[in-house]
């Protein structure tokens, strides 16, 4: 039985889309503009968060958490989340790709960036609604650029892989990664604010939904939703 109406479910997996790439570590004009488009915007979404001073996302939260029991400052206890989780794509088969640098590099300078550009709201009505477009935006850049299969960031690597391999839907895999950073960086001390429960409730879906919503934009008639997929890279 349906319990939702059929617009509102998520996709299931990413879509085939026509500038999908053929390999990871090259690709043409189109989709190396979607892949770094769709980061853009990731990191937009980021810099949101970040300007509405209401709680950053539950990554950053489990960064504080490690950095306060460790002698690590916050940059590098997030650099050594990441080397971590990208351990953790060894039994996920997954791959690195162009993606996969774009994402560290892109992301940070339209984090840094926009966050330094966008007016600090103080209406507390229009913090939450920047919280709530920032997550849009994330969930519609992780759509474009995990589309271009260049290779997809250390933690979304995680969730795509988990997928791939169990065929759990996209949305719930985020919700369930994001839910479990966040309980375990905030009993390590992490700070936790009304921005990241609701990243940690919402990413998922809104990620499902952005790939989605690049799915139809793009045409695609179907998705990747198993590991079975060719291997395409030399």
């Amino acid at each position: 039985m349906q319990i939702f109406p059929r617009f509102l479910h998520t996709s299931r997996g990413v879509p085939l889309t026509r500038w999908r790439s053929e390999r990871r570590w090259t690709s043409k004009p189109s989709t190396l503009f979607v892949l770094i488009l769709g980061l853009w915007l990731f990191g937009t979404g980021e810099a949101l968060l970040v300007i509405a001073d209401l709680g950053v996302g539950p990554w950053t939260v489990l960064a504080q958490g490690v950095s306060t029991r460790t002698p690590l400052d916050l940059g590098a206890a997030t650099f050594l989340i990441s080397v971590l989780v990208l351990l953790v794509w060894i039994p996920l088969k997954e791959r690195p790709g162009l993606g996969t640098i774009a994402n560290a590099i892109v992301i940070a300078t339209a984090l840094q960036f926009m966050s330094s550009v966008i007016p600090h709201p103080e209406n507390p009505v229009i913090r939450i609604g920047a919280v709530l477009f920032g997550i849009a935006l994330v969930g519609i850049g992780s759509g474009l650029y995990l589309t271009t299969n260049l290779g997809p960031g250390p933690r979304d690597g995680m969730m795509t892989g988990i997928h791939q391999r169990t065929g759990w839907p996209v949305a719930r895999v985020r919700l369930g990664i994001e839910v479990l950073v966040l309980i375990i960086g905030w009993f390590l001390g992490g700070t936790v604010g009304l921005g990241t429960i609701l990243f940690a409730i919402l990413i998922g879906p809104f990620v499902g939904y952005g790939l989605k919503i690049v799915g139809k934009l793009a045409g695609a008639k179907a998705v990747v939703e198993t590991v079975d997929e060719p291997e395409l890279d030399a």
